[in-house]
This record gives structure tokens, sequence and C-alpha cells, in this order.
């Protein structure tokens, strides 16, 4: 494509929770990719501790060259308390601006259990929303750590992403 400047950035995102430890007197959902997952635990986190939807807002925020989720929704401050992070998400993308266009999200969750092959649907349908892209555009995979570390033994679940923005 002689002549004509291709634009692509990158970004990586890493989030990690701590299961509501039992009889701690915490009563958590489970939330991933804006599904509430039947399980006995929820994660521990000053919003609803999605670590799926952290992980790609992260990775969008990176992309973008901008600060982490952290310095846009501190968990100091009350008005993220219990916050639902797929709205958080879409206004990261907001943020992000029109500069940009999702080309494509990919994001791996780890954990022993639960298993989430049969919500990866609706979490990619949740995601597409938020970004303003068809679900297409979206992975989502879980994996084990094979009972290794912390999310091996059951101590709370792991999420990495990665994005890739496209300049218009």
């Amino acid at each position: 494509m002689r002549g004509t400047k291709l634009s692509f950035r990158v970004g990586l995102g890493v989030d990690v929770h701590a299961f509501a430890i039992d009889g701690a007197g915490v009563e958590r959902k489970l939330v991933l990719g804006g599904v509430e997952i039947p399980f006995e635990k929820g994660l521990l986190g000053h919003s609803d501790a999605d670590v799926l939807a952290h992980a790609v807002t992260d990775a969008l925020l990176g992309a973008a060259g901008l600060e982490d989720i952290g310095h846009y929704f501190p968990d100091t401050d009350e008005r993220f308390k219990d916050a639902d992070s797929i709205e958080l998400l879409r206004e990261v993308r907001g943020i992000v601006g029109e500069t940009w266009e999702v080309a494509n999200v990919d994001v791996v969750v780890i954990c022993e259990r639960p298993k989430i092959r049969d919500h990866r649907d609706e979490m990619k349908r949740n995601l597409a929303v938020a970004l303003g892209v068809e679900p297409s555009r979206i992975g989502v995979r879980g994996t084990t750590s094979e009972r290794l570390g912390f999310t091996g033994r059951g101590e709370g679940i792991a999420a990495q992403a990665v994005c890739l923005l496209e300049g218009r």
C-alpha cells in the first residue's frame, strides 16, 4: 500500500482479583464480562471486580497511550463503589475517542473454576456493545493454570487482554 499511511496501536491489559473469603461476611456476585456467573464465591474489589472487563479496559487504554484504569476510576472514589465495569469500559471507549476504531480485542480468563464456556457468547456481546463493534471482533477464552499458583488453588481469577486499535 505505497503512499498510504496505516496507523495501528496495540495494548495489553492484565487484571487479578481474589475471591471473597468464605465466612468473611462479604456477599459478592461473580461477574465476568458483564455476565453474572452462578458460583459460590464472588470477587473482591471496589467495583463489581469484573476481571475480564478490567483487563479489556486497560488494554484499550494502553493501546491509546493513556493512563491505566485506576487513573480514571480510582478505588478511593466512592462514586465507583460496586460500579458496573462494562459501563466503565463504555466510558473509556468514549475517552479513547473517535480517532481510533477497535479492530479487535482478545481476552483470556485464567481460573480452575468456574468454567466460562457457556457464557462466552454473552460476554462477547456485552464487550462488543460497550466498544461499539460487532461481536466478531471480540475473542473470549478461558484457560486453567493447571492447579498452579493462586488461580490454581482457587484463590482468585486473572485475565489478560490485548486490543488492536486502528486509526481512522
